[in-house]
């Protein structure tokens, strides 16, 4: 990998198993935009960026070389071997036909924080509507940041939201997540769920501390530790993701229970991957079960 920086550009040349399109709508994430030019735009760890892909050229508009190495670098996971992943998981025939599909998936290293409260408002609820409460909350509690001409907002911090009412957050419109929300920023911001501590457990004492959060069940809490907290083990299993493993793997009728046994026996510390690239390939390719 070759870094170069031009101004307020970094330009990283040789980077594989890579594409923006499939990493930012795989559904691990909710913040970044498509523009016209096919690059994307996105805010996270309070930053604003473009992101332009050129074949194995990617082009970061909008940050430092200091920036790169500290937040990006690791955001973007652009350090780690995902061809020697595809190949381990493509021994497995069906995931073999999903990774080709989806081979430019990479798992981000998101803000916990942001991650939690995201995947908490995805709950029974569908993307456009999801980028849309969180846009809200951000806009209303969030810090404004300018860039080209047009106003972002910063994820607002557990502390923004601490104390609020259930009709402080009607205007986002998320319904009975609400109190859920207001849980999360409770017990975060009083520490009660410690959450700058998860990485350092293991995943079962990290997916057993944020379900102490209302509305975090099994599945919220496995796409936070999967998409922010590297426990790459997990394989977050909703009514979607059951449907695709009983359609393409075990049949009909198959206890969640028995789906995670499945994929920890099927792919072991690399459950996170397989799970991204079946999600992405079942619900590109229209296979519902």
């Amino acid at each position: 990998m070759k870094i170069v920086q031009q101004n307020n550009h970094i330009i990283v040349e040789g980077v594989k198993d890579f594409k923006l399109q499939q990493t930012f709508e795989c559904g691990q994430c909710f913040r970044w935009e498509a523009e016209e030019d096919g690059s994307y735009t996105g805010i996270a760890y309070e930053r604003v960026i473009n992101i332009k892909q050129d074949n194995e050229k990617i082009i970061f508009q909008n940050i430092s070389y200091e920036e790169f190495n500290t937040i990006w670098r690791k955001y973007f996971d652009l350090d780690r071997d995902y061809n020697a992943i595809k190949n381990k998981l493509s021994q497995d025939e069906v995931l073999s036909r999903a990774i080709n599909y989806g081979s430019g998936i990479r798992l981000l290293q998101q803000d916990v924080w942001e991650c939690l409260l995201s995947f908490i408002i995805s709950s029974n609820n569908m993307i456009p509507r999801i980028k849309s409460i969180i846009a809200s909350l951000s806009e209303q509690y969030g810090k404004k940041i300018s860039y080209k001409g047009k106003e972002y907002h910063t994820f607002p911090k557990p502390e923004d939201l601490y104390n609020k009412a259930i009709e402080d957050l009607a205007f986002c419109r998320s319904g009975y997540r609400c109190k859920y929300i207001l849980d999360a920023a409770r017990q975060v911001t009083e520490g009660a769920v410690k959450i700058n501590e998860l990485k350092q457990m293991d995943t079962n004492e990290a997916r057993k501390e944020l379900m102490k959060i209302k509305g975090v069940g099994p599945k919220v809490a496995d796409c936070v530790l999967l998409f922010s907290l590297n426990k790459y083990d997990v394989f977050p299993t909703d009514v979607w993701i059951k449907r695709i493993v009983e359609n393409l793997y075990l049949g009909d009728e198959v206890k969640i229970k028995d789906i995670h046994a499945f994929a920890s026996k099927q792919y072991g510390e690399l459950a996170g991957f397989a799970q991204q690239y079946l999600f992405y390939y079942a619900r590109e390719q229209k296979i519902q079960g």
